[in-house]
């Protein structure tokens, strides 16, 4: 069995880590590059990186913070927010991902992953998908759909489909968001991440909701999800990565103790 992923991700905004509920009331809670730094020590398995403004700002994302937390941790590093061409992936690459998340850029051109994919290999291609539950309807049969721009605009299409037609074009992994979970604590979605987990063949990152380590080794077990990312549980020193690996152990999920 592969090891379960433990991966924090930093929602910045402005230059600053940054956090909300549900995507709205987000408040700047310290620095990206400082805090990067502490999760790799800690033992993360990987960190994510959001610019969680540049897509409805319409602008590039934040290179030079890129530069600088990448300068400063040896795992692998996947960022996203406001990169929609083939440049924009180059770019955040040399600055020192190894990943690039795409989102809203996705799914206005769906095309960009696999030319993402083609360009740098399907394993550099994360597309995230942030979703809402909706009543079921011939449109949305999941029950689910996807919605862009840091949740401020419902696109009508529904998440299993584009889960499976990320898959098809090219992608490496899905980082899937609930909306619904986002920032409350209160545990992941785990009906959709099973869902989308059980319905393609890449691996899925459980994201939105983490308050206990339950709640991860729920999204590995029960979601079927390859990894958790978290935010809060971490971000507010209610839990470190150690002790959350700890205890997913002892409740026999396989973890990366050391590197």
């Amino acid at each position: 069995m592969l090891s379960k992923r433990v991966i924090p991700c930093l929602d910045v905004r402005d230059g600053k880590l940054t956090k909300g509920i549900k995507f709205k009331g987000n408040v700047d809670i310290g620095d990206p590059v400082e805090t990067a730094r502490i999760y790799y020590e800690q033992g993360a398995d990987e960190i994510v990186f959001y610019d969680i403004t540049a897509s409805h700002e319409g602008r590039g994302i934040m290179l030079k913070v890129v530069e600088k937390v990448a300068s400063q941790i040896f795992i692998p590093f996947s960022v996203g927010g406001g990169i929609s061409s083939v440049k924009d992936m180059r770019n955040v690459l040399l600055a020192g991902a190894e990943k690039i998340s795409i989102n809203s850029a996705a799914v206005k051109n769906p095309s960009l992953v696999s030319e993402g994919a083609e360009a740098f290999g399907s394993q550099c291609i994360v597309v995230g998908m942030d979703v809402l539950k909706v009543p079921v309807s011939k449109k949305i049969p999941s029950g689910y759909e996807v919605v862009i721009h840091g949740g401020r605009k419902p696109m009508g299409i529904d998440a299993l489909w584009w889960a499976k037609e990320v898959e098809r074009l090219g992608a490496g992994e899905i980082c899937l968001n609930s909306i619904d979970a986002d920032g409350t604590k209160d545990g992941y979605e785990l009906n959709i991440t099973s869902l989308i987990a059980k319905n393609v063949r890449i691996p899925v990152i459980a994201s939105g909701g983490a308050g206990h380590p339950q709640h991860m080794v729920d999204a590995v077990t029960k979601g079927k999800a390859s990894a958790a990312l978290i935010a809060s549980i971490v971000h507010y020193g209610e839990w470190t990565i150690p002790n959350i690996k700890k205890y997913m152990q002892d409740k026999g999920v396989k973890v990366r103790i050391v590197w």
